[in-house]
């Protein structure tokens, strides 16, 4: 089955349409984690032997690569590299599958960082106004002279300019901004 993908199962049949899970959470639903404050799920960091790093690496290369390549890059059976690929994602280690985006050609040309000052325990407040922001595709709380680092990807300078002072700037729990430019971005990929 030359077209066999991630999604197909061990024999080639399509599963379940989320991960399978056999114990049921604290909120009744099957498999799913104790939740933190604020609703997301709570993880344990398990540890990974050598074959979860390869399969790992694998996906991060090529999230659409079939059961089967995995599986005969690893050296393990077609069930086993399915078994260990839905139990990574039960377990939080693979957050998703997507692609990769060359923001300039998708027609956003600017990229900047921009730091953000925020007023004392408003993080989570904050955070959630800047995840619908549909230009910010990274944020993070950081520790230093800002609280929060947000990567955004505009159509252009303009579009960068009214991001930052008609939105960014009108979040009453943000007391500053300063951004920084991409003049040139490379992601950092795993070796083939």
């Amino acid at each position: 089955m030359a077209s066999e993908r991630m999604a197909d199962g061990p024999g080639g049949d399509r599963p379940e349409t989320s991960p399978r899970a056999p114990d049921s959470g604290p909120d009744g639903r099957p498999g799913s984690p104790p939740r933190l404050p604020g609703g997301r799920p709570e993880y344990q960091p398990r540890p990974l032997d050598a074959i979860d790093r390869d399969i790992l690496q694998m996906l991060q290369m090529d999230g659409r690569a079939s059961i089967r390549s995995v599986a005969e890059r690893v050296h393990v059976s077609r069930a086993n590299a399915y078994a260990r690929i839905n139990r990574l994602i039960d377990d939080g280690v693979i957050r998703g599958f997507g692609a990769r985006v060359n923001h300039e050609r998708a027609g956003q040309g600017a990229s900047a960082y921009i730091t953000l000052k925020i007023v004392q325990n408003s993080w989570r407040t904050v955070r959630e106004q800047l995840r619908r922001l549909p230009e910010a595709s990274h944020i993070a709380l950081v520790s230093g002279d800002f609280d929060v680092l947000l990567m955004v990807h505009t159509q252009d300078n303009r579009s960068l300019r009214e991001l930052v002072l008609t939105k960014l700037q009108a979040m009453p729990e943000v007391l500053s901004t300063r951004t920084l430019l991409v003049f040139e971005e490379e992601d950092l990929e795993p070796d083939a």
